[in-house]
């Protein structure tokens, strides 16, 4: 025994040092030292990831491999590496891993997020871009919007000169938007018409949205079963199915019945119940309850985090704040509140949500894909099987990129173009699996914010700068919520009160 634990530490240098060699023999991108056994790169990985994973480039490269566990990780933080993986490869990297979340909490991995590249996928995109997040369809339920953001401006004005958690504010609002859409109701604030499936729908939202930000060490080491997380997977996910469920019954109900707005009022769940009658076997409850899962985390949390960086930014850059509301009020002035139609007469406010998009990515990484076939990146051999990060948060924060990229300034924006140079800033990411919901993500945060500026003049709770530190999760958080302390504009007092 005394002999074993002798020759182990050789045994594991040999391990290492003939693995790294191996990899540059098969051309594989550059890879830290040491790869253990068992783990491989597991240890070097803290949060945030996406910083980590940063640092580990500067060292190493724009294009990495990480060997966790089982799994390899291709790491890619350059724009031109990105752009050869959504372009020339984006079919090979246009599927998904297969991760238990996505086993448990999608639906067999059979969702619009994380169902392989193939048929059911591209006929799921087809109706969300179609049925659910087409202009037109956008432009119907802009109603439920601007009545949203209203309301929000209205609960504001009853706590002028109260602290205020604007991170509560800003969630309860764009969950209130995308359940309206989704099925017609309102689960926070006022009008709320069932008080106990309300709360059951906040406990089971927020349960859903903490499991699906875990990391499970069981994708990664499969030997080392992760039976207590799958467990609370596996109930979460029953009890969501059930509540969701209960909610396509209700909407099925009221079609039977007659108690549905015409064709242009029907809310997501009635569209898709509609397709349902003409493609039964396509339209299966399952995929509605599959699109409605997406739809409520990919226009929720994401766009409410954007919201309170963009604000908590304006408040640590009183300038940049007068700039956006003197555009504001010379654009529309104080004669009504602004609308969605006035968003196109807003370059600079646009510009403040690409600023903040840039420096607070609500995906940091976005959701990773999987190569379904050999293929080179950046000249070197990427194996079938490899997961793909692209660590857009290094690339909209590398300073060979961007100009003092660590400074607030908006004005990086005044020319459009800017927003549209090659990879540079793709917050919802690019290609075949990006994100389908961006514009209806920025005409809720485009209103919102703006509707904030032309409505109230803002303050910081005591002297000091709004804390910018970042905590951890599937987006980038704030560590502390935004408090502030909001007080009507006497120009717009008589549209509020």
């Amino acid at each position: 025994m005394a002999t074993l634990f002798l020759y182990f530490p050789v045994f594991l240098a040999l391990y290492i040092i003939s693995t790294h060699f191996l990899n540059r023999i098969r051309n594989f991108p550059p890879s830290p030292l040491p790869s253990l056994p068992i783990i491989g790169h597991l240890y070097l990985l803290k949060k945030p990831l996406y910083r980590t994973l940063s640092k580990i480039s500067d060292k190493h490269g724009p294009v990495i491999l990480l060997q966790l566990g089982s799994r390899r990780l291709l790491v890619v933080s350059s724009p031109s590496i990105a752009e050869e993986c959504f372009t020339k490869n984006d079919v090979v990297f246009a599927n998904r891993p297969r991760l238990l979340i996505a086993k448990h909490l999608a639906y067999n991995s059979t969702s619009l997020v994380w169902a392989p590249y193939g048929d059911h996928w591209r006929n799921l995109r087809r109706i969300v871009s179609i049925e659910v997040l087409s202009a037109y369809r956008l432009q119907m339920l802009s109603a439920i919007r601007l009545e949203e953001v209203k309301s929000m401006v209205c609960v504001l004005f009853r706590n002028q000169n109260q602290f205020v958690d604007m991170r509560t504010v800003f969630f309860e609002l764009t969950l209130n938007i995308v359940m309206r859409m989704i099925a017609g109701k309102r689960y926070y604030g006022e009008n709320v018409s069932d008080v106990e499936e309300a709360k059951r729908f906040r406990a089971l939202h927020a349960e859903s949205f903490l499991l699906g930000g875990k990391t499970i060490i069981g994708d990664y080491i499969p030997w080392i079963k992760s039976k207590k997380m799958e467990k609370r997977l596996i109930e979460c996910n029953l009890k969501r199915d059930s509540f969701l469920q209960c909610l396509i019954e209700e909407q099925r109900r009221k079609i039977l019945e007659g108690d549905c707005c015409g064709e242009k009022k029907k809310n997501l769940i009635q569209v898709l119940l509609s397709l349902q009658e003409t493609e039964p076997e396509y339209y299966t409850d399952d995929i509605i309850k599959g699109l409605v899962v997406v739809i409520l985390f990919a226009g929720t949390h994401t766009s409410s985090t954007t919201m309170e960086w963009a604000l908590s930014l304006l408040l640590n850059h009183p300038e940049v704040l007068e700039k956006a509301k003197r555009e504001i009020d010379e654009q529309i002035g104080h004669d009504r509140l602004m609308d969605e139609a006035d968003l196109a007469q807003l370059p600079y406010l646009r510009s403040v949500l690409n600023e903040t998009l840039r420096m607070y990515p609500a995906a940091p990484l976005l959701v990773p894909h999987e190569s379904s076939e050999e293929c080179l990146v950046g000249g070197f051999r990427i194996p079938r099987g490899t997961m793909l990060s692209v660590n857009v948060w290094a690339i909209q924060n590398d300073p060979k990129i961007w100009r003092d990229p660590t400074k607030f300034r908006p004005e990086r924006f005044d020319n459009p173009e800017v927003a549209r140079d090659g990879f540079k800033l793709m917050p919802f990411g690019y290609g075949r699996r990006s994100c389908p919901g961006e514009s209806m993500a920025l005409r809720v945060m485009g209103l919102a914010l703006g509707s904030l500026l032309q409505c109230f003049e803002w303050q910081k709770i005591g002297d000091k700068m709004v804390d910018m530190t970042e905590a951890s999760g599937f987006t980038i958080p704030k560590a502390k919520p935004l408090k502030v302390i909001c007080r009507p504009r006497p120009d717009m007092l008589r549209h509020l009160s």
